[in-house]
């Protein structure tokens, strides 16, 4: 949630930033702000709204930012205060000296406003971030009015001084935060962080900070990583008043330092060569991002089964001797949790209880150093799981996790990590990353009983089955499904054994991407309450396979064909209980939950597509939720 970027060195910095914002965009916002600086000058764009069809010309004083070479960028969605154009970042504080974006919450917000208010500071917004700029702002007077022994020593002289005082404005700060704050007299740049992202990409002679790779990967590859705690100073301003004109002797190399928030000491980070292409952020030939990644999973299944055999049977090995295991997750990686709660007990024959990570402190205390908690995310930097993580740390319990994002704050803090490798995931509804982290879990699974080639195997032969989903007639066959059903206000989705979690996940795709109200049940739920629902033509979607629970769905197809329902079979076999039938390869049973979502998921994308909503950026959704 919140996207920020920004950057220092010699291209157009409003261009910089303005691409930056738009491939941040999948991280969900409900408004967008540029500020760049030349001269001692702020130039600030700020608006509600959507930032993918604004242009560089679009922008106020495009002349004066054509040639700033220094800016920042931020997408804000909004936590404190409502969506205004007063309320979007960035913020200055009260003499327009510093500015600030921010991602986070700053949970003490009203009690430093308050202070900063009986010293006089007018706030011109409602949001949280305002408080930051205003506090460095009083942090620095605190500095400039004490004696004049403090004026002599070096905290208190030009760019050191600025350095510490934004240190311990920022240690007043409680809760998660991020900022990046630019001084409009010297042009140093300083983010800091502590639960919340932000990377540093090098470039030559530049250098961008962003919560993402995303939002400068076309520059460069080559990253540094802040971890909770640190933060980055980048000084020496690029003075050049026409860009056109630049070279590498008029525009210096910024020069950047790495500092212990708590200490002040200087650190080192080393430089980290990512392996991602540009064009992998890019949609292509594809209209949207959800079909793509959709269509992607071609690739991205087998990429997922290609872990280390060594390090997969030790973890195994490892759950095996642990007493008391847990995964935890939010969102669809709760739901593959849960698939994962199932494939434990159906094939290795253990008990790993599933908790969703944001209620995971009610279960804290049956957690000991002999514990093994694992952890799915798409992008390692999920709050709701960052928080539980902290206390599992201090006690001293193992953490696996599962993540798509390496070097992300979920992969650092694990004791080991799975990278799903399915290369970036850009729309909001998670397709590809979902089905490679249910191939990690389901590899785990078959290390522990022992079974790893055997599981190997069956996951391969499944990447090759999936082709026969991810083609246009098979894509055209569920477009006319989705045509029949578009006007329905509600969807039923029934499964049982590993098929329960696919129809709770099937649930999500189905509201997140087209806003219909859908509902996941257990197949033996329906007669306790969920009966009730039915009415004349409700749409009911049927997860199967070739198991010995397929029957038992049937007979549950039967109770809603009979109360007036429209039965969807998404199923290895047809049935003549099934008013439309999407065929789905036959694979090992305890798999069938992979394939049976892939239908469920371009079902979603062209429902979205029919109700004219965007399914890459569902309305109040963020890809990456990393407040709590």
């Amino acid at each position: 949630m919140c996207g920020i970027i920004a950057y220092n060195g010699p291209k157009c910095a409003a261009e910089v930033v303005l691409k930056g914002l738009k491939k941040l965009e999948y991280r969900g916002y409900d408004s967008w702000g540029i500020l760049t600086l030349q001269n001692s000058h702020f130039c600030i764009n700020k608006k509600i709204g959507k930032i993918g069809s604004v242009a560089l010309k679009d922008l106020r004083q495009v002349d004066r930012n054509a040639t700033s070479t220094i800016g920042i960028g931020h997408t804000r969605w909004a936590t404190h205060g409502g969506v205004t154009q007063l309320n979007a970042h960035p913020h200055l504080s009260n003499s327009g000296r510093f500015a600030v974006v921010h991602n986070g919450i700053v949970e003490n917000f009203e009690e430093l406003t308050s202070q900063l208010k009986f010293k006089g500071y007018k706030f011109k917004s409602e949001t949280d971030t305002e408080v930051i700029a205003n506090l460095i702002e009083e942090e620095m007077k605190k500095c400039q009015m004490s004696n004049a022994k403090c004026q002599i020593k070096s905290k208190c002289q030009m760019p050191k001084m600025f350095k510490q005082e934004v240190r311990d404005a920022f240690k007043k700060l409680e809760g998660r935060n991020a900022i990046v704050v630019l001084d409009k007299e010297t042009g140093e740049m300083l983010a800091l962080r502590q639960g919340s992202p932000l990377l540093v990409g090098i470039g030559q002679n530049e250098y961008f900070i962003a919560s993402d790779i995303t939002a400068f990967l076309a520059y460069t590859d080559q990253v540094m990583y802040l971890d909770d705690g640190q933060m980055v100073v980048i000084n020496v301003k690029c003075q050049i008043s026409n860009v056109k004109s630049m070279s590498k002797s008029k525009c210096p190399m910024p020069q950047i330092s790495f500092y212990d928030i708590a200490s002040g000491k200087e650190i080192k980070r080393r430089i980290i060569k990512v392996d991602l292409k540009p064009e992998a952020a890019e949609m292509g030939k594809y209209k949207h991002f959800m079909i793509k990644e959709i269509m992607e999973q071609k690739e991205t299944i087998k990429r997922a089964v290609s872990q280390d055999d060594i390090r997969i049977n030790y973890v195994a090995n490892l759950i095996k001797k642990s007493r008391g295991a847990f995964f935890i997750a939010a969102g669809t990686a709760g739901r593959v949790c849960h698939f994962g709660e199932y494939i434990f007990a159906k094939i290795a024959h253990r008990h790993i209880n599933f908790v969703v990570a944001s209620e995971f402190k009610n279960y804290l205390h049956f957690i000991t150093p002999q514990s093994l908690v694992i952890v799915v995310s798409q992008s390692g930097e999920t709050a709701d799981d960052l928080e539980p993580m902290e206390e599992i740390k201090k006690i001293g319990a193992k953490i696996v996790s599962i993540v798509n994002v390496a070097g992300s704050s979920i992969d650092r803090w694990s004791d080991y990590t799975f990278l799903i490798k399915a290369g970036p995931e850009q729309a909001v509804a998670s397709t590809k990353a979902t089905t490679a982290q249910m191939v990690v879990v389901s590899l785990l699974a078959y290390a522990l009983a022992d079974r790893l080639k055997q599981g190997k195997h069956n996951l391969i032969g499944l990447a090759g089955a999936i082709n026969e989903l991810l083609n246009p007639r098979y894509e055209e066959r569920i477009k006319q499904l989705a045509r029949k059903i578009q006007k329905t206000n509600d969807i039923m989705i029934i499964g049982k054994g590993v098929n329960y979690p696919a129809a709770l996940e099937a649930e999500i795709k189905l509201q997140e991407t087209s806003y219909i109200h859908a509902q996941g049940f257990a197949g033996g739920e329906l007669k306790h309450y969920a009966l009730s629902l039915i009415h004349k033509g409700v749409p009911a979607i049927i997860m199967a396979a070739d198991d010995n629970l397929r029957q038992e769905l049937y007979s549950n197809a039967k109770e809603i064909k009979s109360r007036g329902g429209y039965i969807i079979g998404i199923d290895p076999a047809n049935s003549d209980i099934y008013d439309f039938w999407l065929r789905v390869p036959n694979v090992a049973p305890e798999l069938s939950a992979i394939v049976n979502l892939i239908p469920v998921q371009i079902l979603a994308y062209h429902l979205a597509i029919l109700r004219g909503v965007d399914p890459d950026k569902p309305r109040n959704l963020a890809k990456s939720v990393t407040v709590k």
